[in-house]
């Protein structure tokens, strides 16, 4: 999709960002989010109202679609919203906003959205440096200008109004560090640097990796927790991931690839985990417990418990949190992992856009 079919003369007046309370003030074309009233829905939310010809993995992915589409019913509507800011989101609005730009950089910015969104990226892509400098620019403003994902402080105005700042300030500014990344690099350096020594720690050898496709899983031997976009950038295909450290530490997630309607590929449904939990639980004799999060969060964690987590942390990287000692070996775990989604799984195939209720009745 690189024939950069939509130029600012053809799509007309320019389109403008609002707050997500002004959607039903205007015609609104809505991003990476639902809302009642939307000339045009562009977003993988499960059951969301994009229109199928611009589904795609990211919402991201179907602004870009929309800008090869410019006879798109709803697309005439000028406004544009999101009702919270992440990078995918964010990529999608700003796409819309700058739509010449954004077809020229349509490549790195489906990598961008979807590094940010699922964590996932082919280190060998010759724009994967750049992506990631671009992620990690939007991360460290976002935090220190603003507050990171999940970590508002408390009595905040609720997220889709607060939002608004966030959106207010990256617009204008993204396109000079989309076009010259050195503009940005006293930002995005320092996370950077750590993501790249954790890819290539990953790569040595004292990591080992074990898939297992027919149930969506794979198992990351390792030495110590690493950054999201270094565990996860090369589990492409696969929506569990099983980490498993030394000093008899692990976690179990299910990525966020089952939270939403993923185009590419069909998947199988997520689990709920109690059930996992409380077999482990019986095998354990440390003081901390197996804990699971709700089967509905973007990423549910299966892990040792000394505390809950706060939805920062669970969202924050695994080298950001505590991770327990278990009393199991990393075998014994890993073998309880595999024999439960085996079994949780007969009978079931992989298909594209499950329903909530058609997940919730697997579990």
């Amino acid at each position: 999709m690189n024939d950069y079919s939509m130029s600012r003369e053809q799509v007309g007046e320019a389109w403008y960002f609002v707050p997500f309370g002004q959607l039903r003030q205007q015609p609104t074309i809505v991003v990476d989010s639902t809302g009642l009233g939307a000339a045009l829905t562009l977003a993988h939310w499960r059951g969301a109202a994009t229109p199928l010809a611009l589904r795609d993995d990211t919402s991201a992915g179907s602004c870009l679609r929309a800008l090869h589409a410019p006879t798109t019913p709803g697309l005439a509507a000028r406004a544009v919203t999101a009702n919270h800011f992440d990078i995918d989101g964010f990529v999608g609005v700003w796409a819309l906003l700058n739509p010449a730009l954004a077809l020229a950089q349509e490549e790195l910015l489906r990598l961008v959205a979807t590094l940010g969104d699922f964590r996932e990226i082919d280190w060998q892509h010759p724009l994967a440096d750049h992506a990631l400098q671009l992620v990690c620019w939007l991360n460290a403003e976002e935090k220190a200008r603003f507050y990171e994902p999940f970590g508002a402080p408390a009595r905040r105005r609720r997220e889709d109004e607060a939002s608004a700042e966030k959106f207010a300030w990256f617009l204008p500014r993204f396109a000079e560090i989309l076009t010259d990344p050195a503009a940005g690099r006293a930002a995005w350096q320092p996370e950077y640097e750590r993501v790249k020594l954790a890819v290539a720690a990953l790569r040595g050898p004292l990591t080992q990796r074990t898939d297992y496709p027919e149930i969506g899983l794979a198992v990351v031997r390792t030495p110590a927790p690493v950054p999201y976009y270094a565990l996860f950038g090369p589990t492409a295909g696969f929506d569990w991931v099983l980490s498993l450290y030394d000093g008899q530490r692990y976690e179990l997630e299910c990525k966020y690839t089952t939270w939403i309607d993923l185009a590419s590929r069909p998947t199988l449904p997520r689990l709920p985990l109690p059930a996992l939990a409380n077999r482990l639980n019986e095998l354990e004799t440390s003081n901390y417990r197996w804990a699971a999060d709700p089967l509905t969060d973007t990423g549910p964690l299966l892990r040792l418990a000394g505390r809950r987590l706060s939805k920062a942390e669970r969202y924050a990287d695994p080298d950001g949190r505590p991770i327990y000692a278990s009393s199991l070996a990393p075998g014994v775990v890993e073998a309880e992992v595999v024999a439960f989604l085996t079994k949780s799984y007969v009978g079931i195939q992989p298909k594209s856009y499950w329903t909530w209720a058609e997940v919730r009745s697997v579990g």
